[in-house]
């Protein structure tokens, strides 16, 4: 293949590429894998749990020996810094300066969306992870992307199917960037015919540390609608917004707060919200099936500590990854496509498959309700129904 000329270049910035133990005695039959994600930043605590699922998926799908048909695996990792240009950057020096067989990331949907064209230019296979945007796999898509990770429709399907019923009225708060943006386009998608109504769109800076305003805006908005009011909350990362408007009483404006599956830090916030409903990607205790039986085991077991929702997620890409160069037999760009199209994999969640269409990744998610125990430090979402790949319509956004 000839490499096209390297638009992405900008400054080297201190530590844009950090090689992981033993990438300087690799050989020219490893395979090279790139983790390109935000390993400092807001979403630090998402980075880590996906990159210890990245590895343990490559370990469980390898039967712990980190090798495919006698070929050594090399993770070399990235940080994007959380930063578009960089995530770019560093992206285009995996492909071209480490000749990395395929590139699994970032974090951001933001920075996603910039590493998109890169993965196009070295025509080589990025498994976008975690990442939710719908545009990722929508109108910014390219053949050369495949997402394990749920997106923005999956998300919003899932939680209309928890919250719209007739008669609710519904304002949404959300951070003003692609995530947000598109996870509330897709859920206002997804409340139609189910007899809810999306009365109020409310934004605000990924930053924000003060939502008063915010709030105050919803509850007007809110306040005069009959019948059942919530506030659905879409917010990733610090700042979680929850538990400051929890402290404004909404509930005397009659408003319920609603929000999506997180991790297990973040659902702490949840222990004030007992019955609340919503839907999740994953949480360690729903889904029954010997993968993930095996992750909680062994992560308990390492980390005294269960898995959490992007560990899944990353074990998820892990696996993808294994189970496409034994089905190509190769690691060259054209055979992983025609393999990992329409290919049919088992994560933490059960079946994946990745659609021929958009490469998105069908999936399970899961409608739960909070319960609280006064012996676990977070609000625990109790199963109330699996929503299985073929109980959700997941639109295919890139045409």
């Amino acid at each position: 293949m000839t490499k096209r000329v390297f638009r992405w270049a900008v400054p080297l910035v201190a530590g844009i590429g950090v090689a992981a133990a033993g990438i300087a005695g690799a050989q020219a039959d490893d395979i090279k894998i790139a983790h390109v994600y935000g390993k400092t930043g807001a979403l630090e605590a998402y980075a880590k749990q996906s990159h210890t699922g990245l590895m343990m998926g490559l370990e469980y799908a390898t039967d712990g020996t980190m090798e495919i048909d006698g070929r050594k695996i090399v993770v070399i990792e990235k940080d994007t810094q959380l930063k578009p240009d960089i995530g770019k950057a560093a992206l285009a020096e995996a492909y071209g300066d480490d000749e990395v067989d395929i590139a699994v990331g970032p974090v951001s949907s933001g920075v996603a969306l910039a590493m998109l064209p890169v993965a196009e230019e070295y025509e080589k296979v990025l498994l976008v992870e975690p990442a939710v945007a719908d545009s990722i796999t929508g109108e910014n898509w390219n053949r050369y992307i495949f997402r394990t990770s749920r997106n923005s429709s999956q998300d919003a399907i899932s939680n209309a199917v928890a919250l719209g019923q007739e008669g609710v009225s519904i304002a949404t708060l959300a951070q003003d960037y692609a995530f947000g943006r598109d996870g509330v386009a897709a859920f206002k998608e997804a409340l139609e015919g189910s007899g809810a109504k999306l009365v109020f769109e409310e934004y605000a800076p990924t930053d924000t540390k003060d939502f008063t305003a915010n709030a105050q805006r919803v509850f007007d908005a809110l306040k005069d609608e009959p019948g059942r009011k919530f506030l659905f909350v879409i917010w990733a990362g610090g700042g979680n917004p929850i538990s400051k408007i929890k402290a404004m009483e909404p509930e005397r404006f009659g408003v319920e707060i609603a929000t999506g599956g997180n991790i297990l830090a973040a659902m702490a916030a949840y222990k004030e919200l007992p019955g609340m409903e919503g839907a999740t990607y994953y949480y360690y205790e729903i889904p029954k099936n010997p993968v993930n039986d095996w992750l909680v085991a062994e992560h308990q077991k390492r980390f005294d500590a269960p898995p959490d929702f992007f560990t899944a997620g990353g074990m998820s890409a892990g696996i993808a990854i294994v189970e496409a160069i034994r089905k190509a037999g190769s690691t060259e760009t054209e055979d992983l496509i025609a393999a990992m199209e329409g290919m049919e994999f088992e994560t933490p969640k059960g079946k994946m498959m990745f659609r021929a269409d958009d490469h998105q990744a069908l999936q399970s998610m899961y409608h739960f309700k909070i319960k609280v125990d006064p012996d676990v430090e977070w609000g625990i979402p109790e199963l109330v129904r699996e929503l299985k790949i073929e109980d959700m319509n997941i639109p295919v956004r890139n045409q």
